[in-house]
């Protein structure tokens, strides 16, 4: 049995966590830019607000309705969603992250009643972290996904929706449209539909080899999840994820090379900690920079370098980036923008070694990537490269971004 625990509203809940005068007001969370939408609370959702939409777009919205507006902060959102994580895993044998608010938690060793197990973890989340939660139960993690799906949308399940019974799984498929099903994305929602598969009931109900056959094998075992067949990994899953950026915009224009340099060489610090947490190699990495659209002479240009080899090596991958950046550098623009982004992925062990290039080879990479990592995680100290700089790169701040509450001695909130 799984318990797939999803945090409610996750961003737009860490903004109320410690704006109390906030908790029955519509919020919105606001991309980097501050151009569109990329949270609401549940009270802005009622009133019509999307995700992704323009911010210009719903304007008068905004001003009408008191709606509050941050701009994401993902250092906060970062630390209460380890802490989520870290509370689901004092409690349950086994938790598997899946997103930055999502958990699988594995329930074996527990015993039954799995509605009563489902409260309990909400309860704790709740209490240690503030945060809201729902919760589906099923013997599979597709079957989880719905359950949770629905869990958020019917009240009355009370956040906790548990489909060990098979008469209650086909109960709620035959309710929810083949879309609502996980890893069925718009445009295959749409070829199924086309085909007579318009409910996941109606997708459970397949003959699997018909569907591998026409379809694909992830489908295919998509359709023995929803029949309560666990085959389903979470590494499957998150091996469609196609690349990892790390871009930011400065707080001061930058003209000098060696800066430009210094950033580049953080975001690819940044994007090869990710890379390593995935559990993955890159061998492609493109470097992009742009001056403000809004400002004459506006210039931006990116390239991207094949390695010979795929690396998760920071070194390796800030060599090859600065090789990047030489190439697209034009002296004169004032630059707001740079960014790194991470492609062409492998499973360690996974590829084949150029038999033509004689490539040097550093036999305590992995090792010495594991202990930055681990200092980075425990926080007890503060190791970087060299070419990272001293001074720090300056990323914009807005003066809608909330304090670091958790992570900032300054930030700390004050009670009187």
């Amino acid at each position: 049995m799984y318990a797939l625990v999803d945090c409610n509203s996750f961003y737009a809940s860490c903004e109320k966590l410690f704006r109390p005068d906030l908790r029955d007001r519509p919020v919105v969370v606001l991309s980097g830019q501050e151009g569109c939408v990329v949270a609401c609370s549940a009270e802005a959702k009622a009133l019509g607000i999307q995700i992704g939409v323009p911010v210009f777009q719903i304007s008068a919205l905004i001003q009408a309705e008191g709606v509050v507006c941050f701009a994401a902060n993902f250092a906060l959102y970062a630390d209460l969603s380890q802490r989520v994580m870290a509370t689901l895993e004092a409690h349950a044998p086994e938790v598997e992250i899946y997103s930055i608010d999502e958990a699988f938690v594995h329930l074996q060793g527990l015993t039954a009643p799995w509605q009563a197990i489902g409260q309990q973890l909400r309860a704790k989340v709740a209490q240690w972290t503030g945060i809201r939660t729902c919760v589906g139960i099923a013997p599979t993690r597709t079957l989880a996904k719905l359950a949770n799906y629905a869990a958020k949308r019917y009240p009355a399940t009370q956040g906790v929706v548990d489909l060990s019974a098979p008469e209650r799984q086909r109960r709620l498929l035959a309710l929810l449209p083949v879309r609502a099903v996980w890893g069925v994305g718009r445009q295959l929602a749409a070829q199924l539909e086309s085909q007579g598969k318009i409910s996941a009931l109606d997708l459970a109900d397949s003959d699997p080899a018909w569907i591998r056959k026409h379809f694909s094998l992830t489908l295919e075992r998509t359709v023995r999840e929803l029949r309560g067949q666990s085959c389903l990994r979470l590494r499957q899953v998150h091996s469609a994820k196609q690349q990892l950026i790390c871009s930011r915009s400065f707080s001061e224009r930058i003209t000098d090379f060696t800066r430009l340099r210094e950033a580049i060489s953080l975001f690819t610090t940044r994007a090869a900690r990710k890379l390593r947490q995935e559990e993955r190699l890159a061998k492609k990495i493109t470097v992009f920079i742009r001056t403000s659209p809004h400002q004459a002479g506006y210039y931006a240009n990116s390239a991207t370098l094949d390695l010979l080899e795929p690396s998760a090596d920071t070194r390796r991958l800030i060599e090859m980036a600065h090789q990047v950046l030489k190439s697209i550098w034009k002296p004169g623009p004032r630059y707001m923008k740079a960014g790194v982004i991470l492609s062409d992925f492998y499973a360690p062990g996974c590829w084949q070694p150029s038999l033509l290039e004689d490539i040097p080879r550093k036999p305590q990479s992995a090792k010495l990537m594991q202990v930055l990592d681990q200092l980075h995680q425990r926080g007890v100290g503060e190791v970087f490269f060299a070419a990272q700089g001293v001074r720090g790169v300056g990323t914009r701040q807005s003066a809608l971004q909330s304090p670091a509450y958790t992570t900032r001695w300054s930030d700390l909130p004050r009670v009187s």
